[in-house]
């Protein structure tokens, strides 16, 4: 444990049991010969396929999609071919679709064979690919295969935008007690590309299920983008600055900040907060087991308004995910797939289901 601290069991990263869901399995990291199969299913594999259909039709003529490289075209440019470009350019971006979606479909079930994914009834699709034309058509056609093959699966994009979702899913980590005395939180979504602080309106009043938690502000650092690139320490000094940015901003707007603060994070994350393995993309070494960010963030900020802080961590995927709960209220097993850098994944069952059987 870093630092010497010590865990209050109330409020352990990285819980089984939530407030409406308990966590099944998360972080599923399935192998095959060619290695991750999640890697299948990545941005970089729908951009490789991309470049492969290119690079048959250069053999015999032009490139549909110009000189640009295929990491370098944007989802809203392959989504303006695939709607006004040429014949050519639509079909390819078209036909990298459908492999995208064979390979979706084909990793899904791979997952629901797993012990942790058995008796699955829904998916929900996050990640940046789903923010996209391009993505939920994929999503779409893996949802026809599968269904035709037999299998009486939903699967469909997350309802809010994945950048939304990584912080609204917080609201899912924070005790009962906090919705009673404060209408708000702040909410962090780490990862290997960037890191995004928000404060969330939780509407409670209005909407109990919290079907109506929002974001209120939020802030982004894009820390891919930086040369050098920054240190771990960088990092975690810019993420302190825009939380303790937005406080300011919260207490300006007269919202009733609760002293909590809800972490989704890559990789698995130990009951302490230190993070075993899975943080390899972050800036810097996060799986030092003498690092602890939920200390550093309390240290940096010992309180918000009158009270100390409370800082919970979770996986990001397993935080995307909650922002699904009230969606999932007819299912008893769900899960969810986030298309990025690799493949989150966590599979939940909600906990009012269970207490009923």
């Amino acid at each position: 444990m870093a630092d010497g601290a010590t865990v209050n069991p109330s409020l352990a990263h990285a819980g089984r049991d939530l407030p409406s869901v308990t966590v099944d399995h998360y972080n599923i990291e399935l192998r095959n010969d060619e290695g991750f199969v999640g890697d299948r299913v990545s941005k970089r594999a729908f951009r490789a396929l991309i470049e492969g259909w290119r690079e048959k039709l250069r053999e015999r003529g032009p490139d549909p999609l110009g000189d640009r490289p295929s990491e370098a075209i944007s989802k809203k440019r392959l989504d303006e071919f695939l709607i006004e470009g040429s014949p050519q350019a639509s079909g390819l971006v078209f036909s990298a679709v459908e492999d995208f979606a064979q390979e979706l479909a084909a990793v899904v079930r791979r997952f629901l064979r797993q012990k942790g994914w058995r008796d699955t009834q829904a998916i929900v699709v996050g990640g940046g690919l789903r923010d996209s034309l391009v993505g939920h058509l994929a999503i779409a056609r893996a949802a026809v295969i599968l269904r035709a093959g037999g299998l009486d699966l939903t699967l469909q994009p997350i309802r809010n935008h994945p950048d939304d979702a990584g912080l609204i899913g917080a609201v899912h980590l924070a005790p009962a007690w906090i919705f009673s005395g404060y209408d708000s939180l702040l909410a962090v979504d780490i990862g290997g590309s960037n890191i995004r602080a928000g404060v969330l309106v939780t509407n409670q009043k209005k909407t109990p299920d919290l079907s109506r938690a929002e974001v209120w502000r939020s802030e982004i650092w894009r820390h891919c983008d930086d040369d050098p690139a920054p240190s771990r320490d960088e990092a975690i000094l810019r993420l302190i600055a825009m939380l303790e940015d937005l406080v300011g901003r919260a207490k300006r707007a007269r919202l009733e900040l609760a002293p909590f603060i809800g972490i989704g994070c890559p990789g698995v994350i130990e009951p302490d907060g230190t993070i075993e393995r899975g943080g390899q993309n972050l800036p810097g070494n996060w799986e030092s087991s003498r690092f602890n960010l939920s200390h550093r963030i309390i240290e940096a900020i010992p309180r918000i308004g009158s009270h100390d802080t409370m800082v919970v961590m979770h996986n990001d995927a397993v935080v995307q995910g909650l922002s699904e709960v009230p969606n999932m209220t007819e299912v008893e097993r769900w899960g969810v797939l986030t298309i990025g850098t690799g493949l989150g994944n966590a599979r939940f069952t909600n906990r009012k289901a269970r207490s009923e059987d």
